[in-house]
């Protein structure tokens, strides 16, 4: 049966009004703990098998060749290498931390999940971004690594079943925490409130003033890294890993273009990183096939579910042994699961207004290291299980 709308222009209508109906929706408590992107990727669902829009079509393709590395690159340019002087020693533990944790975790436990999943190499790698640097790094990589879409949204919704509930328990965790005597037992380490409240008292989440410009000098940036990264990789990489390698190339030039300074003038990179992510992603739900999908998205939310506990216990040890203040580790985790600005936010919410800069430079260092770690571990496990 041939679906309702096949037209190019009604696609595309359809994709944007779904972009702007899930961010619209999250200013609902539920949306909000869902994101998004699993929002808009049930939509997508909903709509493909319901027979509103075809399963497969030229235009989601040019889509993801498009909207992805663009939004890679302009996410990136958030990058501010002179940021890194803020985090001091026990932050920088807590991050290091983190992402050593999940990469060590997700390669052991990939080892034997890979072969039991479709893809099962590129999903590890995959989930190592994720939980490195948010959900912008899975769908980074899964380009890179050149997954197929319904790998891609079995892989979203496995993220989102495990770890939402643990990051609406980070939004309570440091009222909970600090009223725990067990915990302050257990866990002596923690700032005083005189260095929590002293510093950055700007609102986090206030109205940003965005000029046109920024958008322009924004999108041009995107689309000349992501042409000159592309021409590159495809002439002197080997065929069979150009993308990985443009993904790597294109983290490193974006991030040395970050650090112009006029460059570092624009705003709005990481909202419009967003909105072209999700633009993407709103076509992976249209492929999924809800019957094969449920079957193939429980070995991996198994595989998540294990990783994510893993991962979470070793950087504990890790934490508690080398004496970290627990509110670094909180903002680490919820950096890596999360992004920066959610780190932010967690900071913001708990009154540790000393701690929302270093929240955010938390998760963008986490996302620019995603990328490459999340390659590295998805070729390490491929070679060790000779896919």
């Amino acid at each position: 049966m041939e679906a309702l709308i096949t037209r190019v222009d009604g696609l595309l209508f359809v994709i944007l009004f779904m972009v702007s109906l899930s961010l619209w929706l999250q200013k609902y408590k539920i949306f909000k703990s869902l994101g998004p992107v699993l929002t808009v990727v049930v939509l997508g669902i909903i709509l493909s098998n319901t027979g509103v829009v075809p399963i497969s079509h030229d235009v989601y393709g040019t889509l993801a060749s498009i909207c992805v590395p663009v939004s890679i690159s302009i996410c990136m340019l958030s990058m501010n290498l002179a940021e890194l002087k803020k985090l001091t020693k026990k932050p920088f533990i807590a991050l290091a931390s983190g992402i050593f944790s999940v990469m060590l975790v997700a390669t052991l436990l990939g080892i034997f999940f890979a072969p039991r999943m479709d893809e099962g190499w590129k999903v590890a790698g995959m989930f190592v971004g994720t939980y490195t640097g948010g959900t912008p790094n899975l769908t980074a990589i899964a380009t890179g690594l050149d997954a197929t879409r319904a790998t891609i949204a079995a892989a979203n919704a496995a993220d989102y079943v495990v770890s939402t509930p643990l990051m609406i328990f980070m939004f309570a965790a440091p009222a909970i925490l600090k009223a725990s005597e067990k915990w302050n037992k257990f866990w002596p380490y923690q700032l005083s409130t005189n260095e929590l409240e002293t510093g950055d008292k700007e609102p986090l989440m206030s109205d940003k003033k965005w000029s046109i410009r920024d958008i322009a000098w924004l999108l041009t940036i995107g689309f000349g890294v992501t042409y000159i990264t592309t021409t590159l990789s495809e002439a002197y990489a080997p065929e069979a890993i150009w993308k990985a390698v443009r993904l790597i190339l294109l983290t490193t030039v974006s991030i040395m273009i970050a650090q112009i300074k006029p460059v570092q003038k624009l705003r709005g990179n990481l909202d419009l990183g967003l909105f072209l992510s999700l633009t993407f992603l709103a076509t992976i739900g249209f492929a999924v096939d809800i019957r094969q999908f449920i079957g193939s998205a429980f070995v991996m939310t198994l595989y998540v579910f294990l990783m994510l506990i893993g991962c979470l216990l070793l950087h504990l040890v890790i934490c508690r042994l080398l004496k970290v203040e627990y509110e670094y580790m909180i903002l680490s985790i919820v950096g890596c699961i999360v992004d920066g600005p959610t780190a932010s936010l967690t900071a913001a919410g708990a009154n540790w207004k000393s701690l929302i800069n270093v929240g955010l430079i938390m998760g963008v260092i986490a996302g620019a290291a995603g990328n490459y770690v999340g390659v590295t571990v998805a070729y390490i496990i491929k070679a060790i299980i000779g896919a």
